[in-house]
């Protein structure tokens, strides 16, 4: 794995999680917006139906066929707002229980209607015809504008449909009637107008946001990897470049043995350095592994055994630890045997290979200790980390 493909992965999954914040401030600023709309026009459906509405049927119930019909008309009408109020309190939508609450709404309309006085249409007496409307409206919040403004002609239609059936129609009738359309039809309509307004305003405030997000993350992320990299840099400043500088200027043969054996060290080295950026479980061994494949590809026969479990370790404390078996990989002729064993107070990193002088740097971290022993072209290092007691 390169050093550009981990940044790139890295920077996505940062940009990633701008855009889940993104849409978490959409969601949050949406909701917001229409749950205080919603509170507003459920206050002005209660006004309307229980307080005028409530208060035409009475004054208007000696002229009604059957009083007790008009009174199950507005039950039916005040349970549909009772019921929206208590899942406005809950932070809950009727869900599938919709349309059946839309059904009850009609039911009330027609039970009204059925008992309407001839004449009496779009009157105060007709206290049904300027109420189930908002009620359907509030039930019908949070469904898309043609939704809303379906129920609303559909509304209109059977009161329209009940005064030419039902009663005498003249001109008087149909001015009534086309009169309180203007309020029945165009208020409610202008709530769901609003509606839409709102929830596309919340739309283009958290694209807005989204967008600040994303440039902000970019940029953030853009300075954390120059620093990564300058980081980098600077780690095998002291090492790879003088032997890079040497190569370049002709000073260091690729020929010599002893340049030739640096060059593999450095190579794993870098290597181990693209793999401590990796997102992995276990950080230790997958950075032995990068250093055996080191090995592996120049035709050395590794063999790699990982016992037991071990916490999470620092960084400096992995190159500590990997840095004797990274030397020893780099430069092994032909085989090499690497053993991890570990604990949650010891870890060991051995291996035995066929190679010249280690040349082991000593560690960096004082919980890390190193033992090197060398017979007959055999080097044998062990490097040990054990928690300093406290």
């Amino acid at each position: 794995m390169t050093d550009a493909g981990t940044d790139t992965r890295t920077d996505d999954r940062a940009v990633d999680r701008a855009a889940d914040n993104a849409d978490d401030v959409e969601a949050r600023t949406r909701i917001h917006l229409q749950r205080s709309l919603r509170i507003a026009t459920l206050i002005v459906a209660i006004a309307i139906v229980c307080g005028l509405g409530l208060l035409n049927l009475l004054r208007q119930q000696d002229t009604h066929d059957n009083f007790v019909v008009q009174v199950i008309a507005f039950a039916l009408l005040a349970g549909i707002l009772g019921m929206t109020t208590l899942l406005v309190v809950l932070r809950l939508q009727w869900g599938r229980w919709r349309r059946a609450a839309i059904a009850v709404v009609f039911l009330a309309v027609a039970l009204s209607y059925l008992t309407l006085p001839d004449g009496k249409t779009s009157t105060t007496t007709d206290w049904i015809f300027g109420a189930a409307n908002w009620v359907g409206v509030v039930v019908l919040f949070d469904r898309p504008f043609r939704t809303t403004a379906s129920f609303l002609v559909a509304h209109e239609l059977f009161a329209l449909g009940n005064l030419v059936l039902f009663h005498e129609v003249d001109r008087a009738s149909l001015a009534r009637f086309a009169t309180g359309t203007v309020s029945v039809l165009g208020f409610p309509l202008c709530v769901a107008v609003a509606a839409a307004v709102l929830a596309w305003l919340g739309r283009e405030a958290a694209a807005a946001t989204r967008e600040l997000e994303r440039v902000r993350t970019a940029e953030a992320v853009a300075a954390a990897t120059h620093r990564r990299r300058t980081q980098r840099f600077a780690e095998l400043s002291d090492t790879a470049v003088p032997l890079l500088e040497g190569l370049a200027d002709g000073t260091l043969a690729p020929t010599d043995p002893v340049v030739r054996r640096r060059c593999s060290i450095e190579a794993a080295r870098m290597r181990r350095l693209f793999a401590e950026t990796d997102s992995v479980e276990n950080p230790l061994l997958h950075e032995l592994r990068h250093c055996a494949d080191i090995a592996d590809r120049k035709g050395v026969e590794v063999e790699l055994d990982a016992r037991g479990q071990w916490p999470q370790l620092p960084v400096a404390v992995r190159r500590d630890l990997t840095d004797a078996a990274l030397t020893a990989l780099a430069t092994a002729t032909s085989w090499a045997r690497v053993t991890l064993v570990g604990s949650v107070d010891l870890v060991s990193v051995s291996v035995v290979a066929d190679c010249g002088e280690s040349g082991v740097l000593a560690p960096a971290t004082p919980e890390v200790r190193i033992e090197t022993f060398g017979s007959g072209g055999t080097i044998w290092t062990e490097a040990q980390w054990q928690p300093m007691a406290s």
